[in-house]
């Protein structure tokens, strides 16, 4: 299945003004289809851009809405910010605001899923301003303790070197830390060299090490999330690529062990991008939920 260029996405998409902790920042959104709406919410170090594969399908039943985060894509990427996952979160609450939705369902992975892990605690305390009518997550740390950082995310992570090689990320350098997310067989250097595209527009690299702090973020508010994902009575279903070395099948085992009635989509083949893997069936299990 082909993937749109990122010109091309871009070229189809919004650069909306939303104002996130007091200060206007511009986030750019895609938006496709018509139906009830699901946002779709991308993983670190892509962008909305990650669900080229899927969307043209699941725009056919659902009105979906894509965004870029802070820091990522075509989206404002500000200099020595405090990036977090919980202003994403207010960016996700923001956009839907702007968009006028009273209810959606949401698709995430990686990073986004630790930003519907927010979500959900956020409705769990009745503070969401959205009903949300559902909720699949793919391949994230959801369980801080079993995450396996890559040794490019733990370089980036120290403070002594992390704004040193923020400074000194290159294609090249990006595409091959990148390779240890994908399996053996499979062929990813174009989705790696498109996703740098994304990842350095405006030169984004440059705060790589302060993006790489969601890592902390998820460790600061392990057991809020925890509990919000174990307890929450909102449907939901666990799409997992279990060659992933980083959120894989330890992350699964442990997702069936805690939540046993969960409904957990394995796919055995599949590394930490079940959407630019396997879109076929990502797209199979996000339309079960219909």
């Amino acid at each position: 299945m082909s993937i749109d260029s990122v010109e091309a996405w871009w070229s189809e998409g919004e650069y909306v003004p939303l104002r996130l902790r007091g200060v206007e920042r511009t986030i750019f959104a895609r938006r496709m289809g018509s139906g009830p709406p699901l946002t779709l919410l991308h993983g670190y170090p892509a962008s909305s851009h990650q669900w080229a594969r899927i969307a043209p399908e699941l725009a056919r039943r659902h009105t979906l809405v894509m965004p870029d985060f802070l820091g990522f894509g075509a989206s404002a990427k500000p200099r020595e910010h405090d990036y977090s996952l919980m202003e994403q979160a207010d960016l996700v609450e923001a956009l839907w605001a702007h968009d006028g939705l009273g209810a959606t369902r949401v698709v995430a992975h990686d990073y986004g899923s630790s930003v519907g892990q927010e979500l959900l605690a956020r409705r769990a305390e009745g503070s969401l301003s959205v009903a949300l009518a559902g909720m699949t997550l793919m391949n994230g740390g959801i369980y801080p303790e079993l995450h396996r950082r890559t040794d490019a995310q733990s370089r980036l992570l120290d403070p002594d070197t992390g704004r040193t090689l923020s400074a000194r990320a290159d294609e090249d350098g990006f595409v091959s830390d990148l390779a240890v997310t994908f399996p053996p067989a499979y062929d990813a250097l174009t989705d790696s060299v498109e996703m740098w595209r994304t990842y350095s527009r405006d030169e984004g690299q440059l705060n790589s090490y302060l993006l790489i702090r969601y890592i902390r973020d998820r460790q600061t508010h392990r057991d809020r999330w925890v509990g919000a994902l174990e307890n929450t009575d909102l449907p939901l279903r666990f799409v997992w690529g279990l060659q992933d070395p980083v959120s894989g099948a330890h992350m699964a085992d442990r997702i069936r062990d805690r939540m046993p009635g969960a409904r957990l989509v394995e796919l055995p083949d599949v590394g930490h991008w079940p959407s630019l893997e396997a879109p076929e069936r990502v797209i199979a299990a996000v339309l079960a939920d219909d």
